[in-house]
Formats: structure tokens, C-alpha cells, sequence
């Protein structure tokens, strides 16, 4: 087993004991879910964890991602000001549990129904201690498109970029776009390279997407701001050139730790946090 990894699974290993003793920590206690309102019926709900879009309107509530579970009631409250505390309708953008969380709990006790690609379902249920009300109920090949509060929604999966199983989400008539962790504004990604991502797949998304929006096109990035077309070509642009970088650098028989040691140009740094920070993203660059 190699160095990225081990520190991959480590750092996912924490991540899911944080998360599993959450509530007894307080971790969340102090969370609020901010509310804002984008285009139409469209708007975007800010706590811990993903970013969650939702449509609220005459048809009711859907939500794209629910951030983790100990927040499951702290979203509803939100979305209860916007209409209704029961979505129709969850869908997932991916498996990792800051942005499906709350999913048995919207099934359960809400009555929602839960949609995603194939793989999120298939990783979710390969999972520990599994909650069955927590798998999506309706899954997907390339796409599917709902008709829904008197907008188009689109959701259409891209292959092996963040992890195997991820979905971007267009509102149509708003021209808002959520991306799930497609795009993490002025950050480094995590790309899962264990669960089905790519360095290489992650571009070409990140790609596609730029190619099916507009100036005018809001964006919903799956961690950090809300953005627009330009934040989501200089993200692009930010990965192209660290990603050669790290290609020409290791081209010339340098190891990964060489490249640590020398770290990237002074221009990137400021895209380091606290999950991905720069030697975490040299090791995914390096080993994908």
C-alpha cells in the first residue's frame, strides 16, 4: 500500500469517527444553516459539509445533497422557512457521508425519495452498518431529468473524476448549476482515487462542465463560495498546472517526497486547507 493511500484512508478513518461521535463531541452544536436565495425557485443552504442546493416552490422541496446527519434537523428547519420541512425529492451528487448524511433521516421520518448514479448506491450499501433507508431508492446511468416547481432540472453523471458515482445538477431556468465536489472554490479537490476518481477524470469533468454554462451561470461548488464560470475556469486552470508540475518533476525521476520537500510554485499555496492541504495534493497528483 502506498503513501497517498494510507494517508488517504487515514484521513477518511477520522473523518468517519468524527462524524460517528458527533453528537456526543458537540461538533455540530454551534452549526447554523444559512439560507440564500439564487435565481427563481432555486437557493442554497451553507452549514457543515457540502453545499446543499434546493428548489422550493408550489410542487414542494428538493434538495441536491444533505451534509451530514447530526445537521439533519437544523436542514429541515431551513428548509421548513422555505416552504416545506419535507423534501420530495434528496439527490445525491455522491457517497461521501458530508453530502448524504442526512439521507436516512429525509427518507425516513420526511418521506423523501432519494436519488442517485448506480455506484453511489452500491458504495453506500457495501458500507459498515448500513442503514437501508439511507440508499437511494431511484438510480441512474448517464442521467435523468425532472420536471419540477415549473423548472428543468438536469442531472447527468460524469465518469471517474471526483470518486465513480458523481452527478452534476443544472437548473435550467435559473441557470444554476450545482457541481457536488466537482468544484471546490479556491481550494485543492479531493479526488477519491480509491473510490473511483481521477486526476485525469476530474479535468475532463470540470471540462464538460465549464463547456454547458455561461457568463451568466450561478454556481453552486460543492465546498466554498458561490461562484460563477470565471472562479470555475481558474480552478481548472489551477489543477492543469499543478498537475504538469508534478508530471515534469516526476518525469525527471524525482520521488514524491523530492516534490514535497521542493513544493509547488508560491502562486497555488494559497489553495492549501485543512483536508487537502499542498502535500496531500502533490501525493494525489503524483499517484494518479
Amino acid at each position: 500500500m502506498n503513501k497517498m493511500i494510507k494517508t488517504v484512508l487515514s484521513s477518511l478513518l477520522v473523518a468517519s469517527a468524527i462524524s460517528s461521535s458527533a453528537s456526543a463531541q458537540g461538533r455540530f452544536d454551534d452549526v447554523e444553516i444559512e439560507s440564500t436565495h439564487l435565481r427563481g425557485t432555486v437557493h442554497a443552504l451553507v452549514g457543515a459539509g457540502g453545499n446543499i442546493g434546493v428548489s422550493a416552490g408550489s410542487d414542494g422541496v428538493l434538495i441536491v445533497d444533505d451534509q451530514f446527519a447530526p445537521l439533519a434537523e437544523k436542514i429541515a428547519t431551513a428548509l421548513g422557512q422555505l416552504g416545506s420541512d419535507k423534501p420530495r425529492y434528496v439527490i445525491n451528487t455522491h457517497y461521501h457521508g458530508d453530502h448524504v448524511g442526512s439521507n436516512a433521516f429525509f427518507a425516513e421520518q420526511k418521506d423523501a425519495t432519494i436519488l442517485s448514479h448506480h455506484n453511489v448506491r452500491i458504495r453506500l450499501a457495501n458500507g459498515e452498518d448500513v442503514n437501508p433507508k439511507s440508499l437511494p431508492v431511484i438510480t441512474y446511468d448517464g442521467g435523468v431529468k425532472l420536471h419540477f416547481n415549473e423548472e428543468t432540472i438536469h442531472v447527468f453523471h460524469l465518469p471517474n473524476a471526483h470518486t465513480d458515482g458523481d452527478s452534476a445538477v443544472w437548473f435550467e431556468n435559473a441557470d444554476v448549476l450545482h457541481t457536488g465536489d466537482l468544484f471546490f472554490n479556491g481550494m485543492f479537490p479531493f479526488i477519491d482515487l480509491n473510490g473511483g476518481g481521477s486526476v485525469d477524470g476530474y479535468m475532463a469533468a470540470v471540462q464538460a462542465l465549464i463547456d454547458k454554462i455561461s457568463d451568466q451561470t450561478v454556481i453552486i461548488a460543492g465546498h466554498g463560495k458561490i461562484a460563477n464560470k470565471g472562479d470555475f475556469q481558474t480552478f481548472l486552470a489551477m489543477i492543469k498546472e499543478t498537475n504538469a508540475f508534478v508530471d515534469g518533476l516526476k518525469a525527471e525521476g524525482k520521488t514524491v517526497d523530492q516534490i514535497v520537500e521542493q513544493g509547488l510554485p508560491k502562486k497555488w499555496q494559497q489553495w492549501s486547507w485543512n483536508f487537502i492541504n499542498e502535500v496531500r495534493w502533490i501525493n494525489t497528483l503524483y499517484d494518479s
